[in-house]
């Protein structure tokens, strides 16, 4: 079972920009292939209080109406305790549904060892690459490349100018996850990608350098503020949960072994064929809570489809699990990359039957239907689909059904409610 840790964020002393111009993992793995920069760090441990926490009733799974759109922050998970305080979080730690691994943010722990980089102009000398002027600046390329309008393949002239904005740098070392990077710092995820334009899918290499909110800033945040970089939602396990490659090293292949069991610091590759976005039916049930607004005024990224305890939840189209965990909402929950940015959420399940990096096939069986998290009063199984890390309406994507026999259609209109 999973072991619930809640972390108090302590005081540390320690804008979203967008532009047209981003480095491609591809691109930036052959741009970073040359850089031997990168600092090496030994891994630094943090200790947690524990407490038990009060349970979300299913109504009430989603964000209110002052947070972003996204799915509940957790902060509650055993109905018998009181409520968390808001200073603290709920975290994912060791689970059983993970085959006994602790996830990558706890095997390989980041020292916040961020160096600042002064503001200036960078002047291109003859031979240099957007790979040199990394290293000559401290400044990283993914930042770069937007600040200066550079397109791939990011061809320099001798005596251009660039624009080295500067700020406060984290270098990543292998095994390192977006997750752990973000929790070191006491910022969130989100952030992290937001400043550094990352894009789909999202891959950090050894040796790229990670802008970072000013130290000044996370020092005026609140508790609860800084907190929110302790909590998980499903976004950040699809987007950060990947351990960072070396700069020209592959990820692990899919397997088609149930058995084979992928060491936490491994990296899943992603699915070589193209996808087109086109899905089946994880479950066979009546949809209980529709994407979008929710009563409460808090929002539903995904859809809850009711069916009997131990129905088997299958995969929706072929693909790589990328993640298989427990999440203190949504109980146990798989994660299904299926290419060209497009990701599949299960949750709410009973019992878990593949391994990250198992290849599946639409249809295959991959879990079984139950009432794990507390985000379900029933059984249930929450799908959510992703592209990148925006969450798109799975109605729009699911094959039409028939009429149930209480007279309501089984499903809604795949405009409503959507983005």
């Amino acid at each position: 079972m999973l072991a619930l840790t809640l972390v108090a964020a302590a005081p540390a002393p320690d804008g979203k920009s967008s532009g047209p111009k981003h480095l491609s993992a591809k691109a930036l793995a052959a741009e970073l292939s040359d850089d031997d920069g990168a600092s090496q760090g030994k891994p630094a441990s943090t200790k947690a209080s524990s407490t038990k926490p009060k349970a979300t009733k299913a109504s009430d799974r989603a964000t209110t109406a002052e947070e972003k759109p996204s799915r509940p922050k957790v902060t509650a998970a055993k109905p018998t305790a009181a409520p968390v305080p808001d200073s603290k979080a709920a975290t994912i730690s060791d689970t059983k549904a993970a085959g006994g691994q602790k996830p990558v943010w706890e095997v390989a722990t980041v020292p916040p060892d961020a160096v600042e980089v002064a503001k200036s102009t960078y002047i291109v000398q003859p031979g240099d690459t957007l790979s040199a002027v990394v290293r000559k600046t401290g400044e990283g390329a993914d930042v770069i490349a937007h600040d200066n309008d550079l397109a791939a393949p990011f061809k320099l002239r001798p005596g251009q100018k660039l624009k080295i904005a500067g700020g406060r740098y984290h270098t990543v070392k292998k095994g390192q996850s977006g997750i752990a990077i973000a929790r070191a710092y006491q910022v969130e995820w989100s952030k992290i990608i937001e400043l550094n334009h990352l894009q789909d899918p999202f891959t950090l290499r050894e040796g790229q350098r990670l802008l970072l909110p000013p130290a000044k800033d996370v020092a005026k945040m609140s508790l609860e503020q800084r907190a929110a970089a302790f909590q998980i939602d499903l976004t950040d396990l699809a987007t950060g949960s990947e351990p960072a490659l070396a700069p020209t090293a592959k990820a692990a292949a899919p397997s088609l072994s149930p058995t084979r069991q992928l060491a936490p610091t491994t990296p899943v590759a992603e699915p070589e064929v193209a996808f087109v976005g086109r899905f089946d039916w994880p479950v066979q049930g009546k949809i209980i809570r529709p994407y979008g607004p929710m009563d409460n005024g808090g929002r539903n990224d995904g859809i809850a489809i009711a069916a009997p305890r131990g129905t088997v939840i299958a995969a929706a189209a072929d693909g790589v699990v990328m993640w298989v965990g427990e999440h203190p909402a949504f109980g146990n929950v798989v994660l299904i990359k299926h290419g060209s940015g497009w990701i599949t959420i299960y949750g709410n399940a009973d019992k878990l039957v593949v391994k990250r990096g198992q290849a599946v096939k639409i249809g295959q069986t991959i879990a079984r239907v139950g009432t794990s998290g507390t985000s379900a009063d029933l059984p249930q199984t929450f799908f959510e689909v992703l592209q990148g890390r925006k969450p798109v309406n799975p109605m729009g994507l699911l094959p039409k059904r028939a009429r149930q026999p209480d007279g309501n259609d089984s499903d809604a209109d795949p405009d409503q409610n959507s983005d």
